[in-house]
């Protein structure tokens, strides 16, 4: 094939991997090929599941058991992935493994993976004598997953905020009450969001005004079977009656982070683990301050807006105040259409799914100490 040739599967590619969701690990979809036939599709569904490849083969494997494309040579086919496969062992086996096994003659792939652990899987592929093309649309694979690879090159959590509103931002009406702005299966939506992360993160003014539990739980109310790790943010104490303590003492399933500086705070939470794993995802619940805080340090990745058809006119905005002075300084952010697209109803609301807008090719970014400077 020639590269041109090559486009179309790694679009085919591009587009499956956003049936995934954003999180610890990144989108990536793959797509099997045999001339102009496609055998098998694949994405990752997010931390702990099969990724993309390993759908795609398994799937293709389940075909040929079923009697269908046995006219195929293995080796004759040619694997579309959007992420270079993995050579590690984390939660899931390496892809290369996965690909050896399966007998693949050819990789193609888009964007190389930076993480030190799982890079690097091409030269292993390349070794065992399979053909392997890299940077197939590199620029649309990497924009796919520029906050991820944002995170990865920080050495931090990727950072989820959900914001719960009213038509005109407001989380709270003047007397302070706000249960509930938003409806059921906005809350519904945001618990099995909860499910997935390794951490929830509240400010202490929420954590001692509102005092939520910070669970996951089911429809039904249950606890879910997955359970964040529980963490305020601030300088003030945690009562020891706080619902979110669960009358456990520190350290188990919850956590004070004593600081307002959210670089800080995530330092800390990559160098801890919740369930034997790294904490990875952190989901950012509030209050306003705190919220602020992460927007102005750009260390917001994905941003669920739910959005009740209320107009309150005073009360606590969603966001604090960040210093912005002129609409050139404020961040910008786009539609994202991963998971399910990037508009959706939940009962009565709008949610609106948004990421930061891309940096230009070749910006650096921010640390987890600057501030973005936006003016330009």
């Amino acid at each position: 094939m020639s590269p041109v040739r090559h486009q179309k599967p790694m679009e085919l590619a591009l587009g499956t991997a956003q049936q995934g969701h954003r999180g610890a690990n990144p989108l990536v979809g793959a797509i099997l090929v045999h001339g102009e036939q496609v055998l098998a599709v694949g994405h990752h569904r997010g931390a702990g599941s099969p990724h993309a490849e390993r759908v795609a083969l398994s799937s293709f494997a389940e075909a040929r058991a079923r009697g269908a494309h046995d006219g195929v040579d293995p080796a004759e086919a040619v694997l579309y992935t959007t992420l270079e496969p993995c050579r590690h062992h984390g939660r899931q086996p390496p892809c290369t493994e996965a690909i050896l096994e399966a007998g693949i003659g050819t990789v193609v792939y888009g964007a190389p993976d930076p993480t030190p652990r799982a890079g690097g899987g091409a030269q292993v592929l390349s070794a065992a004598g399979l053909e392997v093309i890299a940077g197939v649309l590199d620029e649309q694979c990497r924009a796919l997953n520029h906050r991820w690879l944002r995170a990865q090159e920080q050495g931090r959590p990727f950072v989820t905020v959900h914001l719960a509103q009213t038509l005109d931002g407001r989380i709270a009406a003047a007397d302070g009450s706000s249960r509930w702005i938003t409806s059921a299966a906005s809350r519904e939506h945001t618990h099995t969001i909860r499910e997935r992360i390794d951490a929830i993160l509240v400010g202490t003014e929420t954590a001692l005004i509102d005092d939520p539990r910070l669970t996951a739980r089911t429809s039904d109310g249950a606890l879910a079977a997955r359970q964040p790790l529980r963490c305020v943010m601030g300088l003030r104490e945690i009562p020891e009656q706080a619902l979110l303590r669960d009358g456990e003492p520190e350290g188990h399933g919850w956590r004070r982070l004593a600081t307002r500086d959210p670089g800080e705070a995530l330092r800390w939470l990559s160098a801890s683990e919740h369930r034997g794993h790294p904490v990875r995802h952190v989901l950012v619940e509030g209050g306003a301050r705190v919220m602020a805080a992460f927007f102005a340090a750009d260390l917001v990745d994905e941003v669920f807006v739910y959005q009740a058809p209320l107009i309150l006119g005073a009360g606590p905005s969603s966001v604090g105040d960040l210093g912005i002075t002129t609409l050139r300084q404020a961040p910008r952010f786009v539609l994202d259409s991963a998971e399910s697209g990037p508009v959706r109803l939940f009962g009565t609301d709008v949610c609106t799914h948004l990421s930061p807008e891309p940096y230009p090719a070749g910006a650096s970014g921010t640390s987890l100490t600057d501030t973005p400077d936006r003016s330009s």
